[in-house]
């Protein structure tokens, strides 16, 4: 309650500083979760394993985190928008199939809203299995990816699809070798 202007900036980076823990405490519980659901080990071992085999493929981990938020940035703002454009059409009556059924207002505007910041959350809550989803598959794309080299010996466990997806650079010298000779 003091006007200190100290108190004010420690305060301040204290409040920074446990949010950046508070982020990646989230970050680790996430993975360190899927990896107990794939090895069955304790938290604080798969939590450790996760978090090194996260950091050795730091670079797949940035582009893949930043696409599928973009993605679901998209999804999330066409859902919000198609049910946001369809709620006004609904309340202001111009859907002639349901205008009976329509109830007539005469401010329609925090109906809207409220179906837009609830189809907000709704899909927010769906695009966050489909993120849990992609995580998922991610780890254990990495783990096939340390623990088979794609020789008959240790093929991949991965699909087609995805070995396509995601080691476009990393199987081209393998393929030409086995033209070669």
């Amino acid at each position: 309650a003091a006007e200190n202007k100290f108190a004010k900036f420690l305060l301040s980076c204290l409040k920074c500083c446990f949010w950046c823990l508070e982020k990646f405490i989230k970050f680790l519980n996430r993975n360190a979760y899927i990896m107990i659901a794939i090895y069955g080990t304790n938290f604080c071992t798969s939590a450790r394993n996760a978090f090194f085999l996260l950091m050795r493929n730091i670079i797949r981990v940035a582009v893949l985190d930043k696409v599928t938020d973009f993605l679901f940035f998209l999804g999330k703002l066409l859902i919000v928008g198609s049910v946001g454009i369809l709620a006004f059409f609904f309340f202001t009556q111009r859907i002639k199939l349901v205008q009976d059924t329509a109830p007539p207002l005469n401010y329609y505007w925090v109906p809207i809203l409220t179906v837009i910041v609830g189809s907000y959350l709704i899909a927010h809550g769906f695009f966050s299995v489909y993120g849990m989803c992609v995580d998922t598959l991610f780890l254990c794309f990495c783990e096939d990816l340390e623990r088979n080299d794609g020789s008959p010996e240790r093929p991949y466990y991965m699909s087609p699809e995805l070995s396509e997806i995601l080691l476009k650079g990393h199987l081209e010298p393998s393929k030409s070798n086995d033209s070669q000779g």
